[in-house]
């Protein structure tokens, strides 16, 4: 890797952290969950950097993509486990973490789990390292704790302009080829829970991403279109952030989405859901694999 890409990592991943310590002090019961994710993203422009996908403010048995969308009413729950996931790009590099919050104090136990997993799959992601042997790692740490991994959501890599790219890395153990490299970037996010391990879609969708640039039709579907390749390239966004900038209605935003996603231009990204009245917490961090080093980039 390059020493002026080395660089932009370093720094994608110092924004993240200030936005980490700011959602924490953002994040209270009460908190409009717009409210909460727009003033994480604008801090995140106000330090330098740039969302590299939506917010997610993911509750209880929901244990990723929820956004809010423009119209949301929802708060933040007095008893929530929530989620805040968070991602940086500077030119398009890259960095994703996320942290639970225990609003309610009665889940502690889990929230361990999660960031013992994630301290156990660091102790072993060095060059050349398994990337099964990661997941190894992060199953034994949960279980341990009693509680079960999402055998269905993984960590993953990380390229310019791409939030998830091959390899996925497993939170359990299973046979793979593939290990870590040097000169390349990864995102490790072991999730514990105490339902069945296992995440269904949902039927809200907020977050999407560009797939190809067909032709669209209607000239409003042909100005979001063209608005995503110039903004967000290929990273995800949120349907809100479009419909702001552009000042849409809620009927253009309908046709507009409606023909892109029918024509494949975009692919969405619903709600993953835990089984109801299940509880899910995720820890995840970035690291830079070198040769002879792991360094943690937030």
């Amino acid at each position: 890797m390059e020493k002026k890409e080395r660089g932009l990592y370093i720094k994608s991943g110092k924004v993240l952290q200030a936005a980490k310590k700011r959602a924490l002090i953002l994040a209270k019961p009460g908190k409009s969950l717009l409210e909460l994710a727009e003033q994480i993203e604008k801090f995140i422009e106000s330090e330098g950097g740039f969302p590299a996908f939506p917010v997610n403010l993911s509750a209880n048995n929901t244990a990723a993509h929820f956004t809010p969308s423009m119209n949301d009413t929802g708060v933040v729950g007095e008893s929530d486990v929530l989620k805040i996931d968070i991602g940086v790009h500077i030119d398009g590099y890259i960095t994703d973490s996320a942290l639970t919050v225990d609003f309610s104090g009665e889940h502690g136990k889990m929230l361990e789990a999660a960031d013992n997993a994630l301290a156990s799959a660091l102790s072993v992601a060095k060059n050349n390292a398994n990337i099964g042997k990661i997941g190894e790692a992060i199953e034994s740490a949960i279980k341990k704790s009693g509680y079960r991994p999402i055998v269905n959501l993984t960590g993953h890599g990380v390229l310019q302009w791409t939030a998830h790219a091959p390899p996925g890395i497993p939170n359990v153990g299973r046979h793979e080829e593939r290990s870590l490299e040097a000169g390349f970037v990864y995102a490790i996010e072991p999730f514990a829970t105490d339902g069945q391990g296992y995440v269904r879609e949902g039927v809200q969708a907020e977050i999407f991403e560009m797939n190809k640039a067909f032709n669209a039709r209607s000239p409003v579907a042909r100005k979001v279109l063209s608005h995503i390749k110039e903004h967000y390239r290929s990273l995800p966004f949120a349907q809100r952030w479009v419909a702001k900038k552009l000042k849409l209605s809620e009927f253009n935003q309908k046709i507009a989405f409606r023909e892109l996603l029918s024509k494949k231009c975009l692919a969405s990204h619903p709600i993953l859901n835990e089984e109801h009245g299940k509880t899910v917490a995720q820890a995840e961090t970035t690291i830079l694999v070198e040769e002879g080093k792991t360094t943690v980039l937030v």
